[in-house]
């Protein structure tokens, strides 16, 4: 294993074209990947598999498609569906529809550890799955963080199941979750996905694996066979769960029905202690009414469109764009003026819940509704935009181009909108972005912003990953001709100079409105630059 080299200017299977890496395991990569058929964005996951698998890899992919049609029949809208499997070059491509939601691993790298209760939820939502799953005598065997999608609205999604037991290696991907039993290349049974499941609540608790990935695959199922395991720390009342999970002896594991009491409990007893934001804003979506309102379409509009003083000129923008600000820069424009396109951060986060943090998991507040695992298509009335210039995004139906500003072919600005919304999305190039992107929003353009009216950050910029790359966010309050604003601004860094920013504007007393929410989301979600 650990030998394919994958291009991405080859569509997978002739159809699925990979975009960006969503995430990483052990001999499996996840990339955010679009459909050509039907233009609808997807999961793509490759699965490294052994060298000697010879007739049986064959057969895997009818084996993962069998295998997930069951569970989704026992546990409906956990399970992630697949939509194509293939065998390529030694390896296992498996193709799921778009999952509202973010791996667990990446919300752990992005986040730190979870608080016992946070934990606790997610891991008997985990359970849930399992215990359908087992009633029926099938077992995941590759359970671990990068195979479980938080969902900001609703419950956990699983993926990765028919993997297990369909070539001789003990263990596909992520060594570090497998059980002894598997380490030792036994039979194994249902108390294999408990101890993945101990295993997965340990990282949520103590920020590492109980066993540390060793490098080769080999190494680490070595050490999960013999080295002892470090006593959680910081596991509070869930220490028992844990240590009672990760018992080497398969048959001395806590049952499910005990676990599931245990985890209850905790969450029974506190239940109301914090729990951080769910972040993930490119893999989150809602299906809500329609957009609504219109409103006072001629002020407003001017004040969303941030062109109080007109349309910027071509030397206003090319000082923008040397600034690394395309569109703005001279502290002129108002609120809705376009981010900087730069930011350095990880990916998939944005604004709090309730946007109370703009800088936390996710730049929208949480969802109403969010769309069923496996959907993977665009809220009604949405549909995607493929601008000139490169860039696409899904948009409101009746949404248009409204202003663009261009410095040459150094920046350019669009500015999206409808003549009876009075909110508006700016997409914003650069080919002169820094290399610091919290910089960027503090030092370029956070002073014009201080000059203009009523200019109040909420709380702190915050780094992110958004698509596999460095961005940030930033979100804040402007006053327009007596009317609040409230912006939401994500940039990130494509490289060598060169970034895009979404800047997301709306009255104040709209931001909480479902349909703002889920613009927004859809946005993030949907988003996929062009210049790269």
């Amino acid at each position: 294993m650990g030998r394919a080299h994958v291009s991405t200017d080859q569509p997978v299977a002739g159809r699925y074209r990979l975009v960006e890496i969503s995430h990483r395991e052990t001999n499996r990569v996840s990339w955010y990947a679009e459909d050509l058929q039907t233009g609808r964005p997807c999961l793509v996951t490759r699965t490294e598999l052994p060298q000697d698998a010879g007739e049986a890899a064959r057969r895997i992919p009818s084996r993962v498609l069998r295998a997930t049609e069951s569970v989704d029949r026992l546990c409906p809208g956990r399970i992630a569906t697949v939509v194509d499997t293939v065998e390529e070059d030694g390896c296992l491509w498996t193709v799921t529809a778009w999952i509202d939601g973010t791996p667990l691993n990446q919300v752990l790298a992005e986040q730190g550890t979870f608080n016992y209760v946070r934990a606790a939820r997610i891991a008997l939502e985990v359970l849930d799955v399992l215990d359908a799953a087992h009633a029926e005598d099938i077992m995941h065997g590759e359970l671990s963080p990068g195979q479980v999608f938080l969902r900001e609205g609703g419950p956990v999604v699983v993926t990765g199941y028919g993997l297990a037991g369909n070539t001789s290696a003990p263990r596909l991907t992520a060594p570090s979750y497998a059980s002894p039993e598997q380490a030792r290349d036994q039979r194994i049974g249902p108390a294999a996905d408990l101890w993945a499941l101990g295993a997965i609540l340990y990282t949520m608790l103590e920020g590492r694996p109980p066993i540390r990935d060793r490098g080769r695959p080999e190494a680490t199922l070595k050490a999960v066979d013999r080295l002892p395991l470090r006593a959680p720390v910081r596991s509070g009342p869930l220490t028992r769960v844990v240590q009672g999970l990760l018992r080497r002896d398969a048959r001395e594991r806590l049952t499910r029905e005990v676990v599931r009491e245990a985890l209850t409990r905790v969450l029974r007893e506190d239940p109301v202690a914090v729990e951080a934001p769910m972040p993930g804003p490119w893999l989150r979506g809602a299906y809500t009414a329609q957009l609504r309102r219109a409103g006072s379409e001629l002020s407003r509009r001017t004040m969303v469109l941030g062109t109080t003083l007109a349309v910027a000129t071509v030397a206003v923008a090319v000082l923008a764009a040397t600034q690394g600000l395309p569109g703005t820069g001279s502290g002129e424009d108002s609120a809705a003026d376009a981010p900087p396109a730069s930011a350095s951060a990880p990916t998939g986060s944005a604004a709090p819940d309730g946007g109370s943090d703009p800088g936390g998991a996710d730049p929208a507040p949480p969802s109403t509704a969010p769309s069923p695992s496996g959907t993977g298509g665009l809220p009604p009335g949405y549909r995607t935009y493929s601008a000139p210039e490169g860039f696409s995004v899904a948009l409101p139906e009746g949404w248009k181009r409204l202003d663009t500003s261009r410095a040459g072919d150094l920046a350019y600005r669009v500015t999206f909108g409808a003549e009876d919304d009075p909110r508006t999305l700016a997409v914003t190039y650069s080919t002169r972005v820094g290399s610091d992107a919290v910089a960027v929003w503090r030092d370029d353009v956070e002073p014009p912003l201080e000059r203009s009216g009523g200019y109040e950050r909420i709380g702190a910029i915050k780094a992110r990953t958004y698509q596999g790359r460095e961005a940030a966010d930033m979100e804040w309050y402007a006053d327009d001709d007596g009317t609040r604003l409230r912006t939401f601004g994500r940039g990130f860094l494509l490289g060598g100079g060169r970034g895009f920013s979404l800047r997301w504007t709306t009255p104040a007393a709209d931001w909480e409105e479902p349909a703002s929410r889920e613009a927004l989301q859809t946005f993030l979600r949907t988003f996929r630059p062009g210049a790269d």
